[in-house]
């Protein structure tokens, strides 16, 4: 076997940036390629060249075949690794990449080609004795005969697009009266995301859990499965958590759902990595859901609980060499959790969020902590593509120590500049259910008052921390050249006929709070906060945190000072595991107050899309929380609802029309 001196990585973010660390580690040279986008993005600085292909639009740069060949032969690439999303599954790619002579690093094309359509996938699995959940595959997709089969199935039912995953295109419909909507729906999103809007209609299980088998072949006949994880933590049918082994997975059922994984890999002549995936019941039956022909997102608990380099082994199949290690010699070592770091707000139906990561703080990688990231400081989270900021994957001894850490984890982690869900996954891995062992793709929506608690109001001690990092930055700032003496230039809080103090104003969400910090002989402070006064003390240290005593306690904390996209200044604060915002109160802006009583009678664009339907039109009166538009966005679908009781004013955009963030969408007036 001769190894490639260098290969094309036809993607971008985190997965790239992935590829590159283990070609490296080999001495094998890379090639990244890059949109106008991410002309300054991580893994272009990490590669050993790079090659610009077109605009952000993806349709217009990282999905356009003929560029991502031009710049393989033009850089004498030997090879191109397509990660995942993208080209990946696409056999047409894999078949130019083979006459062009460059060796595609995945699978042969008839092999994606066969599990490329779902309802054909289900096809060739039922002939090779892989266990299918009861459901329609036909190529009939009239909705009249859809909705007798969903009928004939039995609700609840889910809509899934045959041609691709990721939750687009997919829709649970719990009712017959509600099938005609979510099926316009679905075949809506599967057309926009896969140019395809062909269906299948399935079985629901009402509390399913999602089991992946990593599958892998090489072409001297060797065919095994690296054990399963458990991606049943999912919002909007995607995957937040991921861990291997899946809990409660005795041996008999793992070697079953391994070796009907590999049954499947073999029935379409597999070779390289490939992830059979199955939807298994409480009681322990599973069904084949469908087979992603390319490396997961997740692979990295494999990798973890196996010590293996999934990428490596890619690298050597497709070369021509043999796996590494035959299916006895594979062993599970501990156990691995991923958890996937959005820029979204959980609290908006998981809504994408844009923006510049203006501080940016993920956990140290170590022993038992590993981080896969595409982005640093300073980079913007655009539209144009997934909004994930990292993946962070724990190693440890067992389930309960992996997911404790983890949760530790995500209180330590600070993003500034756009929304994450952060929060929600140190909930998620520190809820006593799921630690517990409670485990299906219900779980988020089943324990949503837990996991979604209101924030409660900021307290004292982020009040003071706040105060005291306004306070040091006014120290710390440049005394302006000239009079050297002007009162302009005190910082003792100076105040006419009283005794010297600062006032520092903060605003928690509706609630404006004053603080007071008075200066003791000793140096140190008096702040009055709303609970009483305490004694303080704060010192920047080197690293530019703040190391803060109040009262009788001592910490560390980090303070973001941020321009918000309105104008205001917002100060994020990171102590104690947790986060708060808090915006500060300028008595001099009059613009806030004008803002606050003008009210924004309005709904307008969260993120830039396009709009593909109206559900009102001018003069419709409408309650608060009813659905107005949809607007597609990111490859998702987002519906935008009326934020209060009113008429319809005026529609500014029609259906199939572009536009922008923060454009008014649609005006209306507002009941009294």
């Amino acid at each position: 076997m001769k190894m490639f001196s260098k290969i094309l990585i036809a993607n971008r973010g985190e997965i790239a940036c992935r590829v590159i660390k283990t070609a490296r580690r080999l001495g094998i040279k890379t090639v990244a390629v890059y949109s106008d986008a991410d002309r300054g993005a991580r893994h272009v600085a990490m590669a050993d060249e790079a090659v610009h292909i077109g605009p952000p639009a993806a349709r217009e740069s990282y999905l356009v075949a003929e560029k991502i060949i031009a710049a393989a032969k033009r850089t004498c690439a030997q090879a191109i690794h397509p990660g995942y999303g993208f080209l990946s599954e696409n056999a047409g790619f894999a078949e130019a990449c083979e006459a062009a002579g460059i060796v595609f690093i995945g699978p042969p094309p008839a092999s994606i080609r066969a599990m490329g359509s779902k309802s054909e996938a289900k096809k060739i699995m039922e002939k090779a004795r892989v266990p299918l959940v009861p459901g329609y595959h036909g190529d009939d997709q009239s909705p009249d005969l859809l909705a007798k089969e969903a009928a004939k199935i039995g609700f609840p039912v889910l809509i899934k697009a045959s041609a691709g995953g990721g939750g687009k295109g997919m829709r649970v419909v719990e009712a017959a009266d509600k099938f005609a909507e979510a099926l316009a729906g679905a075949k809506r999103e599967a057309k926009a995301a896969f140019a395809d809007d062909h269906v299948l209609v399935e079985k629901y299980l009402t509390r399913p859990r999602h089991i992946e088998i990593q599958v892998f072949a090489d072409g001297h006949g060797g065919c095994l499965y690296l054990f399963e994880r458990d991606c049943s933590i999912q919002r909007r049918h995607q995957k937040v958590i991921e861990e291997a082994p899946a809990p409660n997975m005795d041996p008999a059922r793992r070697q079953a759902m391994g070796e009907a994984a590999v049954a499947a890999a073999r029935a379409i002549g597999y070779r390289g990595a490939g992830t059979v995936e199955f939807i298994a019941d409480q009681d322990g039956t599973f069904f084949f859901m469908e087979m992603n022909t390319r490396l997961q997102v997740e692979h990295p608990v494999t990798e973890a609980i196996t010590g293996q380099d999934l990428v490596e082994w890619q690298l050597v199949v497709a070369a021509g060499g043999k796996m590494p290690l035959a299916q006895d010699e594979l062993r599970i070592d501990g156990h691995a959790v991923e958890v996937r770091l959005y820029a979204e707000d959980p609290a908006r139906n998981f809504l994408p969020s844009t923006g510049t990561l203006v501080h940016l703080k993920l956990p140290e990688e170590g022993p038992h902590v590993r981080v896969d990231t595409g982005v640093r400081q300073g980079d913007t989270v655009t539209p144009f593509y997934d909004p994930m900021i990292a993946k962070v994957i724990v190693h440890d001894r067992d389930r309960t120590s992996a997911l404790r850490r983890m949760a530790a984890l995500m209180g330590e982690t600070e993003v500034v500049g756009v929304t994450t869900n952060a929060a929600l996954l140190k909930a998620l891995c520190a809820h006593p259910a799921f630690v517990g062992g409670e485990v299906d793709t219900g779980f988020i929506e089943r324990h949503r008052e837990a996991l979604f608690a209101a924030l409660a109001p900021a307290d004292d001690r982020a009040f003071a921390i706040a105060t005291l990092a306004r306070l040091v930055e006014w120290q710390d700032r440049p005394v302006p050249p000239g009079d050297p003496h002007s009162p302009w230039n005190e910082q003792g809080g100076f105040r006419l006929l009283d005794e010297g103090h600062d006032e520092v104003r903060w605003k928690d969400g509706e609630r404006e709070v004053a603080v007071i910090a008075r200066q003791q002989r000793n140096g140190g402070l008096r702040l009055e906060l709303p609970g009483g006064a305490l004694d303080a003390h704060v010192r920047r240290q080197d690293d530019g945190r703040l190391a803060i005593g109040l009262g009788a306690d001592t910490f560390v904390a980090t303070v973001v000072r941020r321009t918000a996209p309105d104008g205001g200044i917002d100060y994020a604060l990171f102590a104690d595991g947790g986060s708060r915002r808090l915006r500060l109160v300028d008595p001099f802006d009059v613009t806030q107050y004008e803002a606050a009583a003008a009210g924004d009678a309005a709904v307008r664009a969260p993120l830039p899309g396009k709009i593909i339907d109206l559900r009102v039109k001018v003069g419709d009166t409408v309650s608060r929380g009813q659905p107005l538009l949809v607007l597609e966005a990111m490859k998702m679908e987002h519906m935008l609802a009326a934020p209060a009781d009113g008429r319809i004013k005026s529609i500014r955009y029609a259906v199939g029309e572009q536009v922008a963030e923060g454009a008014e969408l649609v005006e209306f007036d507002a009941a009294d």
